[in-house]
């Protein structure tokens, strides 16, 4: 499960467990991004960097606020899906550079 609070400019996302156990802290703001796993804690450059190495892909982590509120934010290389938002369910595919990326969130809103 997770908790996005922010905006792609300053915020954070906390990543847990189906038990509610913190798995990691994501928290940003500009100039810096910070990755907290239990006592350990990793600094970035941006949230992109830091997405990136958790990740291994790069993901176009504006465009991913806007989709998530239905918005068709265009990015090269992506094809987001976004028929399913308002059901809180958002897919988008990175066709290019290769390899090949699907990304896949279940959400609801609170």
């Amino acid at each position: 499960m997770f908790d996005l609070r922010g905006a792609p400019e300053a915020g954070e996302l906390t990543l847990t467990s189906p038990i509610g156990s913190t798995l990691a802290v994501l928290q940003w703001s500009p100039g810096e991004a910070l990755l907290k796993n239990g006592n350990d804690v990793r600094r970035y450059a941006s949230l992109n960097a830091l997405i990136e190495a958790v990740t291994g892909a790069a993901i176009p982590v504006a465009a991913l606020f806007g989709w998530l509120e239905g918005r068709d934010e265009p990015v090269t290389g992506w094809r987001p899906n976004l028929a399913q938002v308002t059901q809180g369910r958002l897919q988008a595919t990175r066709e290019s550079p290769q390899p090949l990326a699907d990304l896949r969130i279940v959400f609801e809103r609170q």
